[in-house]
């Protein structure tokens, strides 16, 4: 019986592909948030719509923010390789 209750204790939960794959996900996470981020403008009193509303900020930085979810659930739900 104490054998089998090593065993149990010493697996982990996640495999190594899952770690990477969430530290990949991660990343791509924080990718899409950089992209995300403005630039500082020089006048604070000037509004800038092609900065604000730029194919950067609204379409590709929320497409690789989901991606990288996607991979994080991915990871999540993978059973890792014995």
């Amino acid at each position: 019986m104490s054998k089998e209750i090593k065993e149990t204790e010493s697996r982990s939960l996640f495999g190594k592909g899952n770690y990477q794959l969430m530290l990949a996900g991660v990343v791509l996470i924080v990718i899409g948030f950089l992209l995300m981020m403005g630039g500082g403008g020089t006048d604070a009193a000037r509004f800038a719509p092609e900065e604000v509303y730029s194919f950067r900020r609204i379409t590709l930085a929320p497409i690789v923010i989901l991606i990288g979810l996607a991979v994080e659930a991915y990871a999540i739900m993978r059973k890792p390789k014995q």
